[in-house]
């Protein structure tokens, strides 16, 4: 096994590699004040940004489901890696080579799983290039020319070939330095009679890239009619590749998706190319599955869900298509964001409208025109004979549930209203009532987690009482006490701005803090050595105050206090020496408390000499307390 990673080293991956540069990788971050950034959190559902990030500390913290730590922990969190392999994956960004306490470098065979596997597909995706400019790969050429996409084209996009032979990644990967059991993982090769053999044989190859742009997969395009395959054949699930989690050219398009709030989802990886290609580089498709809830939580994260977020879906015009349309409304609920449909009068799909007709016509066709409700609620009813009653009831049945679904109440019966003019139901107020049963029967239900829960009938199965999930939220503290705010203001002084409470910080016992959680945390801050150290290297001293945390409530508190916002208009002198008398003078004030407190249930029975340094520790605390009352931080 390699040693452990020089700690030296590890600090030094901290300080090179920028939080804020790696969380944007995943999600858009916006202005917090104060120095910090925020954005919707990507370990939890939430329409609102709770996520935080501190680039002068390297924290990040979610106030929603107190999720917390450094960029290591970030990554360690978002990619399920282990340290070692997030220290790695840091390092080999920051151009950083690591020493290990046994063994010296750490050698190719002795790397993480995940990182071998990103690696692999790393050296394939280079190899498939190559190939891509052998006489074998004509064909190739010739379907990419017949689609309109030259040699820069496919070397934008990475587009590659695999050769027909049987194994011919699979030699050049071994010769490489990997094993065949890491082909085998990675999906680049499957088991054959004789040994690992190539998946990919004969076929024009698109890497498919995760968010923070490491490849983990591929597609692949038949090419030749002997080829028994599938037209499209896509990397098995593997540890790092995951169908429904990842979009082809989310790598190439986050940024422009984030800065416009648009994302256009197409079909295919032609598709991609083709928008892109003509302008519209916001473009991405799922890859060889439905667009799903875990695409939706992608590109919510890019989007931040601001209200002006569009989402535009450019479905084939055939049956298929429309199919898909309907699965995705299914999900439209999942978005903030408004999500519309565009369908080529011609029903071609983007790549065939380049062809025909120019990047105008890409450009003008994913121009929000039709809403996804509408288009979903038209195709639903068309299968009916409006010309009939039955018709027309038997439409609304299948439309009215699918409107009855949209969680915001004037929303819901503005398109309500629509869908009777659809129908063709002069009542328009019937088919309004209609739908706000069908929702409220769904609340019931717990269909929607919003609504009451109904009563369970007598006799019958019991319902159980529906209840909106419980989101941790840490220690339980009292904000509205004085004294907790006060003792939160103090600690986050000391995390964010020692310099402002040292060296008096470092004299406060953990009993002067009344909240437990808030003791734990002035405990920690002693443990890493007192605020003092935070004079000299803030991160540094952060990342200690983190190691000391006993648990992980403690150290997500932490970071929580090293990033909340300060509620003083003014963060100097003047306002830590206040947080430091206030917290002082109440741990004096109980102090006196307890003391009188005792003496009085002792009453006659106290013996004199404990009488007397009873009330001269009263005198002496009476004395110390006006002083800070008297002069503030200069008493302390």
């Amino acid at each position: 096994m390699a040693g452990r990673i020089n700690d030296d080293d590890v600090k030094a991956v901290r300080d090179a590699v920028p939080i804020d540069a790696v969380v944007s990788e995943y999600l858009q971050l916006r202005n917090a004040g104060g120095g910090n950034l925020k954005g919707l959190c990507p370990f939890h559902d939430e329409k609102s940004p709770s996520f935080q990030v501190s680039p002068s500390k390297g924290l990040f913290h979610c106030f929603g489901c107190q999720e917390g730590g450094d960029t290591i922990a970030f990554v360690m969190k978002i990619d399920h890696l282990s340290f070692s392999e997030t220290v790695e994956r840091l390092a080999a960004k920051a151009g950083i080579t690591l020493r290990y306490e046994e063994g010296g470098y750490n050698p190719s065979h002795q790397r993480g799983e995940r990182i071998r596997l990103v690696e692999a597909h790393k050296a394939a995706a280079r190899f498939y290039v190559e190939q891509l400019e052998s006489p074998e790969a004509e064909i190739g050429r010739k379907f990419l020319a017949e689609r309109g996409f030259d040699q820069a084209a496919a070397a934008h996009f990475g587009v590659g070939y695999s050769p027909a032979g049987w194994d011919h990644l699979t030699r050049y990967l071994r010769g490489q330095g990997f094993s065949d059991k890491e082909l085998i993982a990675s999906g680049l090769s499957q088991d054959g009679r004789r040994g690992p053999i190539d998946r990919f044989r004969g076929r024009l190859m698109w890497p498919i890239s995760d968010t923070s742009g490491d490849v983990v997969g591929f597609g692949a395009r038949k090419l030749r009619e002997d080829d028994n395959g599938p037209k499209y054949l896509n990397t098995p699930e593997t540890a790092i590749y995951k169908k429904s989690q990842v979009l082809y050219g989310i790598d190439l398009a986050k940024k422009d998706i984030a800065k416009s709030s648009r994302a256009v989802v197409v079909e295919g990886y032609t598709d991609v190319m083709a928008c892109h290609l003509a302008g519209v580089t916001t473009a991405i498709a799922t890859c060889g599955t439905a667009f799903g809830g875990d695409h939706i939580k992608i590109l919510r994260r890019l989007l931040m869900d601001n209200g002006s977020a569009r989402v535009i879906f450019t479905f084939d015009g055939d049956a298929a298509g429309q199919k898909a349309a309907l699965r995705a409304f299914e999900d439209d609920q999942k978005f903030a964001a408004e999500t519309y449909i565009a369908i080529a009068p011609d029903g071609m799909d983007p790549c065939d409208l380049r062809l025909v007709k120019g990047d105008d016509a890409v450009r003008d066709l994913v121009e929000p025109r039709t809403p996804l409700f509408e288009f979903a609620l038209r195709q639903i009813v068309s299968r009916y004979d409006l010309e009939t009653p039955a018709g027309r009831a038997a439409a609304l049945d299948e439309a009215a549930p699918v409107v009855a679904k949209i969680k915001t109440g004037s929303v819901q019966r503005e398109v309500a209203v629509q869908l009777a003019g659809f129908v063709g139901i002069l009542d328009q107020e019937y088919v309004v009532h209609r739908v706000n049963q069908l929702a409220q029967w769904a609340r019931g239900r717990g269909g929607d987690r919003r609504g009451p829960a109904r009563p369970a009938a007598r006799g019958g199965a019991q319902h159980q009482e529906v209840q909106a999930p419980v989101t941790p939220s840490g220690p339980a503290l009292n904000l509205r006490s004085p004294a907790h705010r006060t003792e939160r203001e103090l600690l986050k002084l000391a995390l964010q701005k020692p310099e402002l409470v040292s060296p008096a910080f470092d004299a406060y016992g953990a009993d002067e803090f009344t909240a437990p959680p808030y003791a734990a945390v002035r405990q920690c801050v002693e443990e890493a050595g007192g605020a003092e150290q935070g004079l000299a290297d803030s991160r540094e001293y952060l990342v200690r105050v983190l190691e000391a945390a006993p648990n992980e409530t403690v150290r997500n508190l932490v970071t929580e206090l090293a990033v909340e916002v300060f509620h003083g208009k003014s963060i100097d002198e003047t306002y830590a020496g206040m947080q430091l008398v206030h917290v002082r003078l109440r741990a004096v004030d109980r102090r006196i408390d307890d003391v009188q407190s005792s003496l009085a249930r002792l009453g006659s029975n106290v013996a004199p000499d404990h009488l007397a340094a009873a009330q001269n520790e009263v005198w002496v605390l009476q004395q110390y307390a006006r002083s800070l009352r008297g002069n503030g931080a200069a008493a302390l």
